[in-house]
C-alpha cells in the first residue's frame, strides 16, 4: 500500500472530532511545504508489537541514534493520541525553543522540547501552531538548531 493511501485510512479510523482536525493539519502542513517527503508509521517494531501510536511523517533529516548509527526520518510528526493531537518537531538541539518560542501564545496545549499536544484544533491559535511547524521543516537548518 502506498504512503498517501495509509495516510487516508488512519485519518479516516479516527472518530471525530479528532479525524476531521488531523485531516485540516495534515493539508496545512501539505501548504507549507507541498513536495516533502510523506511517511507512515504503523507503530510497530519489527516484531509486529505496538510500540507507539501511528503516525504520519512530512520531510526528511538524517536520524543519530544513540549507537551512533545514522538514518533518515522525518523532521514532522501528526498523531493522533488517547486525549488528542500530538505534533512533533524533530531535531531540535535546544530543548527550551519551542516552549519559549510558541508555548505562551499557542493556547491549551503542552508543550515541550519536541511535541505539542492539544485535545482539538478549536482549543488552539492554529497560526502559531503553523509558525512553529514552518520552523521545523524550513527554519531549523537556517538557524542552526537542526541536529546533524
Amino acid at each position: 500500500m502506498i504512503v498517501q493511501e495509509q495516510i487516508k485510512e488512519y485519518i479516516a479510523s479516527q472518530p471525530e472530532p479528532k479525524r476531521s482536525d488531523l485531516q485540516v493539519m495534515h493539508d496545512r502542513i501539505l501548504q507549507i511545504n507541498p513536495p516533502c517527503k510523506l511517511w507512515f508509521l504503523d507503530g510497530k517494531n519489527d516484531q509486529a508489537k505496538i510500540v507507539s501510536n501511528p503516525n504520519i511523517g512530512y520531510g526528511s533529516r538524517p536520524h543519530k541514534y544513540a549507537d551512533g548509527t545514522i538514518s533518515e526520518f522525518y523532521q514532522i510528526g501528526l498523531s493522533a493520541n488517547k486525549t488528542g493531537i500530538s505534533v512533533y518537531i524533530l531535531g531540535l538541539e535546544d530543548k527550551t525553543y519551542l516552549p519559549k518560542t510558541y508555548g505562551k501564545e499557542l493556547g491549551k496545549a503542552s508543550v515541550t522540547g519536541y511535541c505539542i499536544r492539544f485535545k482539538t484544533l478549536k482549543d488552539i491559535n492554529i497560526e502559531i501552531l503553523e509558525a512553529a511547524i514552518r520552523y521545523g521543516l524550513e527554519g531549523q537548518k537556517e538557524n542552526g538548531h537542526l541536529m546533524e
